[in-house]
């Protein structure tokens, strides 16, 4: 599966992709703005989304995406409950803290089977 992962702290979501998510082709993201450039040029069947970026908050990407007929999964992956709900709110298929980040499989499984 092609997963975007967006997120800006670096050693997660590259040890993430290692121990993780090893089995799909995952790029990762640090940013919205890198994010929009990934999705209009890349087909993705699952996006991670963390809600706090540098440029803006994942809500404005949720946002963005609404009603595309080639919007991925959408997966919240916040550290923070609330975050998770509010993006959960804002359209995302599902949500995976990333204090419980070993069940993401799990997370991912329900979606697409």
């Amino acid at each position: 599966m092609r997963i975007l992962f967006i997120e800006d702290h670096a050693t997660f979501p590259e040890l993430v992709s290692r121990k993780v998510l090893a089995r799909h082709e995952v790029s990762i993201v640090p940013s919205l703005a890198d994010a929009r450039a990934e999705l209009a040029g890349g087909e993705y069947e699952l996006v991670l989304l963390d809600s706090e970026l540098g440029d803006g908050n994942g809500i404005e990407l949720m946002r963005e995406l609404e009603g595309c007929p080639e919007r991925p999964l959408i997966v919240a992956v916040s550290a923070y409950d609330d975050r998770n709900e509010a993006l959960r709110h804002a359209g995302a298929d599902a949500t995976c803290s990333k204090l419980h980040f070993g069940q993401i499989e799990a997370v991912i499984a329900s979606l697409t089977n």
